[in-house]
């Protein structure tokens, strides 16, 4: 009987306008913007491998170790066709040296310039199936129960011997194979063209997989809602008015009442203007330490040139705006007359003291950073993270950004791994006693060989990693699905037909 019931309500379903229309909507979007969505990430990519190139001549062209200065840049992912997430949001390259940690806050951008293109790709994969797939679900389910119980027909089929949660299950069973094929096929063409066109690895085959089945249980979700209004309500017409207010306010309304409601806490200049303070602590103690070690060597007062290029670079620290000034008049330290010679040896201690000072110094000072950014920041997303998932659309949104890693915790992973080079360099640099050599700060006894300068690479996290941050997203979808459906068999039991 239940197949019977399943093969009834699959033809039904089949035969109508809706699953017509729901499928060239679906296929004529989702294959229309991945071809779009392909383009942007194409030339993503190649304003990516520019980036690259122009960073890593620039630090072949610098003569000495202290005009080094490094630029890291975050390569495109390939999955953000899929749900863009924060990929194009936040910034893909930032600069690391001595007194510079990377950090999410100190970041630029790079990419296309075509605002066609960057405007059209925002609307990604997911954005497609969050609109169209949960209207669709909750129009699939709306007359599901109301509209057989407003014709009659209910009572019919409940006279034959079936139970009532089998109609439910076929119905279920039978809405989703229609929904699933739209889902599939679009998914299918969209991946055709991704692979003629971006290699994909066998990990990434395994991500789009668990898009997709977090798909499913979203649309599964949506078309619950529809039925669960279905079997509480007796007219179509009523059916119809609450499930597009519910839609509405669970799409449109919701996700943006959120973000625009719930702003961080407490005064932000404020909250910004103490972690300043505390940074301009921390620089007053670089100053007051640097003086001292000045005033032991007695060149505290010296007023010759190169001793003014010792003083503009120490400044490179304190006021990150001299940092052009002390690159055109680097040729003040690069260059050495033989009347300054006996200030080489003073120069190389002089250094060797304070790099590792300003080291220090960049260290804590990114503590402090770290701290206020969290706190302004990361704090506030993860409190409207919770809040969207009273949503269902804010639920499959952090899913489908963790199997892709377009979201927060995968755009961190990218600074981590600037912050771990820097610590490399630094040991590097420790390693060839670059701090306290002459080729520090002069380039006339000889350039200084970069090809054993360690190369930043960055891979994105292994499926694993994306599955652990995903999964609890898709629990939560699994056990409203869950919730849902125990409830419309509970009211679909005791109601009278």
């Amino acid at each position: 009987m239940l197949k019977t019931l399943i093969r009834r309500e699959l033809l039904n379903n089949l035969m109508t306008f809706r699953f017509a229309a729901v499928l060239l909507i679906t296929l004529l979007l989702v294959v229309a913007n991945t071809a779009v969505l392909i383009q942007d990430y194409e030339q993503r990519l190649e304003s990516y491998n520019a980036a690259v190139k122009k960073h890593d001549a620039e630090i072949r062209k610098a003569k000495t170790y202290s005009t080094m200065f490094l630029y890291l840049d975050r390569p495109p992912n390939p999955l953000s066709i899929f749900n863009v997430g924060l990929d194009k949001r936040l910034g893909n390259a930032v600069s690391v040296w001595n007194g510079h940690v990377p950090m999410l806050w100190n970041t630029y951008m790079h990419g296309t310039n075509n605002p066609f293109i960057a405007f059209s790709s925002s609307i990604d994969i997911v954005f497609i199936f969050k609109i169209v797939l949960s209207l669709m679900g909750l129009i699939f389910a709306y007359d599901a129960i109301a509209g057989e119980r407003e014709r009659g027909t209910l009572r019919l089929v409940l006279a034959q011997p079936i139970r009532r949660g089998q109609i439910l299950l076929a119905k279920y069973i039978s809405a989703m194979t229609c929904l699933l094929v739209p889902l599939i096929l679009s998914l299918l063409l969209a991946l055709l063209l991704l692979i003629r066109s971006i290699p994909l690895s066998s990990a990434d085959f395994l991500r789009i997989g668990g898009i997709v089945f977090a798909s499913f249980a979203y649309l599964s979700l949506f078309y619950l809602i529809g039925l669960l209004i279905s079997v509480a309500t007796r007219r179509t017409g009523t059916a119809l008015m609450l499930t597009m207010f519910i839609w509405g306010f669970l799409i449109l309304i919701y996700p943006n009442l959120i973000r625009a409601a719930v702003n961080p806490g407490g005064d932000i200049q404020a909250r910004i203007k103490t972690a300043e303070n505390q940074i301009q602590q921390i620089l007053d103690e670089y100053k007051r330490e640097r003086q001292k070690f000045l005033e032991n060597e007695g060149i505290a007062g010296e007023t010759s040139e190169f001793s003014k290029a010792l003083e503009l670079y120490s400044e490179v620290y304190v006021n990150p705006e001299t940092l052009y000034s002390y690159i055109e008049n680097v040729s003040l330290i690069s260059d050495i007359r033989p009347e300054f010679e006996h200030f080489v040896p003073v120069a190389k201690e002089y250094f060797e003291f304070v790099e590792p000072l300003i080291i220090r110094a960049a260290d804590k000072s990114w503590g402090i950073q770290k701290q206020a950014f969290d706190d302004i920041f990361v704090q506030q997303a993860k409190i409207d993270g919770m809040l969207l998932k009273l949503s269902p659309v804010g639920i499959y949104d952090a899913a489908t950004q963790a199997w892709v890693g377009t979201d927060l915790r995968g755009l961190r992973d990218f600074f981590q791994a600037g912050r771990r080079y820097r610590k490399v360099v630094i040991d590097h640099l420790y390693a060839k006693g670059a701090f306290g050599s002459r080729q520090w700060f002069s380039a006339d006894k000889g350039t200084v060989d970069w090809s054993t300068l360690p190369q930043f690479t960055f891979e994105r996290n292994d499926m694993e990693t994306n599955a652990k941050r995903a999964l609890p997203d898709l629990f939560l979808l699994l056990i409203y699905n869950l919730v849902l459906f125990m409830a419309i068999v509970l009211i679909f039991t005791k109601s009278e037909v």
